[in-house]
C-alpha cells in the first residue's frame, strides 16, 4: 500500500447508488383529480344536458309561481286570466332578463357550483326550480278544473 492512500475494506457496505431500494409496502398516492374545463361555446351551454336550459327555466319557474299566486292573491284573477291580462309581455321581458343574467357568467366560465356556499347551494336551486315548475304547472291546472281561482 502507498502511504497517504487510505485503506479499503472489503466489509463495507457498497455506496447507496449500487445498492437496490427496498420495495415501499404501498405504491405512492395518484395525483389530485382536476376539474374538466367548462365550455364556454352556446351549444354547449344550451345543450338538452347543458348547464343553462333547467337552471334557466327552475329561475323563470320561481318568479312566475310567486308572481302568479301574489297577483292571484291581490286581484282574485287565476293564471290564464293574468296571462291574457297582459302576462304575456311581462311573460317575454322577465325570461329576456333571465336568461342574459343567467347566461353571462356561464359564457364567462362561471359556474353556479363555483359560487355555491352554505346553505343555498346550486343544488337547492336546482330543486326549487324543478318544485316551482311542478307548482306553476298544478296551479294553471288545478284552476283549469276548478273552474276558478285556487284561493
Amino acid at each position: 500500500m502507498a502511504e497517504g492512500e487510505p485503506m479499503k475494506d472489503e466489509s463495507t457496505p457498497l455506496t447507496s447508488a449500487a445498492q437496490p431500494l427496498p420495495k415501499s409496502s404501498s405504491p405512492p398516492p395518484p395525483p389530485p383529480p382536476t376539474k374538466p374545463k367548462v365550455s364556454t361555446k352556446f351549444n354547449d351551454l344550451l345543450a338538452f344536458s347543458g348547464p343553462a336550459p333547467e337552471r334557466i327555466n327552475g329561475r323563470l319557474a320561481m318568479v312566475g309561481f310567486v308572481a302568479a299566486l301574489a297577483v292571484e292573491l291581490s286581484k282574485g284573477e287565476n293564471v290564464f286570466a293574468q296571462i291574457s291580462d297582459g302576462g304575456v309581455s311581462w311573460f317575454l321581458g322577465t325570461t329576456a332578463i333571465l336568461t342574459l343574467a343567467s347566461l353571462v357568467p356561464l359564457f364567462q366560465g362561471i359556474t353556479a357550483e363555483s359560487k355555491s356556499k352554505g346553505f343555498m347551494t346550486s343544488n337547492a336551486e336546482l330543486w326549487n326550480g324543478r318544485f316551482a315548475m311542478l307548482g306553476l304547472v298544478a296551479l294553471a291546472f288545478t284552476e283549469f278544473v276548478k273552474g276558478g281561482t285556487l284561493i
